[in-house]
């Protein structure tokens, strides 16, 4: 769901000076056409240049996201300001990330007073990570100056240890033009490198040359964002897995699945709120050391493996085998096509319908933009297979 002006639009007079103007574009031949439609064709060439080639995905992933909430954010650039808009997005992007990557972990860190704090450990539960982000939202939490070199340092102290086949990565979203650090950030830069962590930089001030020079050494993206639009899509790219190098060796990784249990034993408490001693009755329950979990998917503490259902291993496939692209076929002006996904007659101002080429259904391209960037699956070949 894209984020509007609506949503996150504080007072009149707490909004800037809008050139409503700019918004307005024209075609090949003249004529104006609505940010809608101009999405829609922006959309299907990102959707033809993904499924256009195959790579190597890193599908159990460990990303660090480090938050800037330093006096920077309190800006009026993103309205109604910075850190509104960053903490509204990161609601939405902590659900999308642990939807479509059931099988990674995902930690956030804030800097401010030239210090960085962990606000939540590397967990693949969404609700934990909102609960803890939720003190964050108060705009006085945005004080002093951040320190890149230590929300960096206190990113990697968590990924030092992990697996080699794991996707080790960290997201920083930064709003200032400085950085206050205790020591030499290239020996910081380097150690990423060294450990393999890829560093990637969402900027919503203006281009500064450390966080540049950080993306180029770690082999991550760094892009400055134009409004509150492009910042939803700059974050949201981050979602998909990203690609691994060639030389990378595939591992075999050792997965349990446990079974649920309402009645042995009653009323234990769960390794997730031992140290709350919070007891309940229901549970799920690790085939190996039979340590109790409230909920999936979970690293064991005790035995270390990973603790998964089918369905969280079966979600992420459609990063591996993409849905293929459909044949764009024009419409004539007599044509009595039925778009298969809504069930909407196709009329006539519409240049152009998309047509399976496994099932031969037809689609309106609102439907085919939407099967091959949220659905993943035709229904049409669905529907077949059953």
């Amino acid at each position: 769901m894209a984020l509007t002006n609506c949503d996150i639009k504080g007072y009149r007079w707490e909004t800037g000076y809008e050139k409503s103007w700019e918004e307005i574009r024209e075609d090949e031949s003249g004529l104006g056409i609505s940010a809608f439609t101009d999405s829609l064709a922006l959309l299907e060439q990102k959707k033809k240049k993904q499924n256009g080639k195959i790579v190597r995905l890193g599908m159990m992933r460990h990303l660090n996201v480090v938050i800037d909430l330093s006096e920077a954010m309190q800006d009026q650039d993103l309205k109604p300001t910075r850190h509104v808009c960053t903490m509204k997005l990161m609601q939405q992007f902590i659900k999308e990330f642990v939807e479509q990557n059931p099988i990674s972990q995902l930690g956030i860190i804030i800097t401010r007073n030239k210090r960085a704090e962990k606000i939540s450990d590397l967990s693949g539960n969404s609700r934990k990570h909102l609960l803890n982000l939720e003190p964050c939202n108060s705009a006085s939490y945005c004080t002093g100056e951040p320190s890149l070199q230590n929300a960096l340092e206190l990113a990697l102290s968590s990924m030092k240890m992990l697996p080699s086949h794991t996707s080790r990565e960290i997201l920083v979203i930064f709003g200032s033009l400085t950085t206050c650090d205790p020591g030499n950030i290239q020996e910081t830069i380097e150690s990423l490198k060294s450990h393999g962590v890829k560093a990637s930089v969402i900027g919503l001030s203006a281009d500064v040359h450390v966080l540049r020079t950080l993306c180029n050494v770690t082999g991550g993206q760094y892009q400055v964002v134009l409004d509150d639009t492009h910042f939803q899509e700059l974050l949201f790219n981050h979602v998909k897995p990203r690609s691994v190098s060639k030389d990378c060796e595939a591992t075999c990784v050792k997965m349990g699945f446990p079974h649920h249990s309402e009645k042995l034993p009653p009323f234990t408490a769960c390794m997730c709120h031992v140290e709350d001693s919070v007891k309940n009755r229901a549970g799920f329950f690790c085939p190996q050391c039979n340590s109790k979990y409230c909920e999936l998917p979970v690293e064991c503490k005790t035995c270390g493996i990973t603790l998964v259902t089918s369905a969280h291993l079966v979600r992420p496939l459609h990063h591996l085998i993409p849905i293929h692209v459909f044949k764009d076929v024009s419409s004539s002006p007599n044509s009595n096509a039925q778009c298969y996904g809504c069930q909407k007659r196709i009329s006539d101002s519409i240049e152009q319908i998309s047509i399976c080429n496994d099932c031969k259904q037809t689609y309106c391209t609102e439907c085919d933009l939407f099967i091959h960037n949220s659905l993943h699956v035709c229904p049409g070949c669905a529907v077949t297979a059953k």
